[in-house]
């Protein structure tokens, strides 16, 4: 096990120095010069010069690059043209409501999409098991900025049952969760029917049939145990997803997260801020996944005896 946790973590530093280089090189491949940005259309070319200096933009491209990755360890992108803070302190600032709208989120899909999928698998080619896999089907197929709009429009303007924006009170979590969280347990919900059949017809299920077990038990405990492996990959790779920002959510909710602060930065050119906002997502993502890889290893020993 400790071979297997140390070669992923090494993987995982890997892909995280890639993700900063590849955000460095896209961030200069835009033509408009932060310099100007900050500066502003009135200012002089002495005075562009002078803040291209202190930005540091005068310098070779390496020099740049090697001060950018420097200060990506240390978790200081540089200052925000738009808000005129650390960029990293207001990354911070909104990484916990996106942090709370993914673990709700996939809270829900959890205890939702679980039931529905053991109950599709019990009745599996019935009529319960044909609705519930119609309806994860339609539900997967609907786009999330749809979702909540609409929802918006029934419960926020039609019902006057819950806020439409922002995070004033909890009630405001309720719309946002449930629109992250739709799409997600059409998903689990057929990955948890699928599980539970491929593992019914195994030797072991048989076998604990053959001991008198009741029904329950032998589902509950010996085939429910081995069809979760997989989904707990899939929910740790939503979770991640999640956490790394859920954009068109947060744009449409007005919700203060990552996303949200992503795409307002990119709309004022905050490339400071892009860059902050882009390395964190990419690290929540690479941090949830490592720590799925370590959990599905301790799960099935197969897979740390096969890497």
């Amino acid at each position: 096990m400790l071979g297997y946790t140390i070669r992923r973590v090494l993987l995982a530093v890997f892909v995280l120095w890639g993700v900063v280089t590849v955000v460095f090189i896209i961030v200069r491949l835009v033509p408009s010069d932060p310099a100007v940005l900050v500066a502003g259309i009135d200012a002089t070319p002495e005075q562009i010069a002078t803040i291209r200096e202190r930005m540091g933009l005068d310098q070779p491209l390496i020099v740049q690059y090697l001060g950018y990755v420097a200060g990506a360890v240390r978790g200081d992108f540089g200052t925000s043209y738009t808000y005129g803070a650390p960029a990293m302190e207001l990354v911070g600032q909104v990484l916990p409501n996106t942090a709370l709208l993914a673990f709700l989120g996939c809270t829900l899909a959890v205890i939702v999409s679980f039931p529905l999928g053991l109950l599709a698998a019990l009745r599996v080619n019935r009529f319960t098991d044909r609705v519930v896999t119609t309806a994860s089907l339609f539900t997967q197929a609907l786009p999330g900025f749809w979702v909540g709009v609409v929802l918006m429009l029934v419960f926020s303007q039609m019902l006057r049952l819950l806020p439409s924006a922002g995070l004033g009170s909890p009630d405001a979590l309720i719309l946002p969760v449930v629109t992250v969280a739709l799409p997600f347990i059409a998903i689990l919900t057929r990955m948890t029917r699928s599980g539970l059949l491929e593992v019914v017809g195994e030797g072991y299920i048989a076998t604990a049939r053959a001991k008198g077990l009741s029904e329950r038990v032998v589902i509950l405990t010996h085939a429910a145990r081995n069809a979760l492996i997989p989904v707990v990959t899939l929910v740790g790779l939503e979770f991640g997803a999640l956490l790394g920002g859920a954009v068109i959510t947060e744009t449409v909710f007005s919700f203060p997260g990552v996303g949200k602060l992503l795409v307002s930065s990119i709309l004022s050119r905050d490339y400071n801020l892009v860059q902050a906002c882009v390395v964190i997502i990419a690290a929540a993502f690479v941090i949830v996944n490592l720590l799925v890889d370590l959990l599905y290893g301790y799960l099935d020993p197969r897979v740390r005896l096969a890497k």
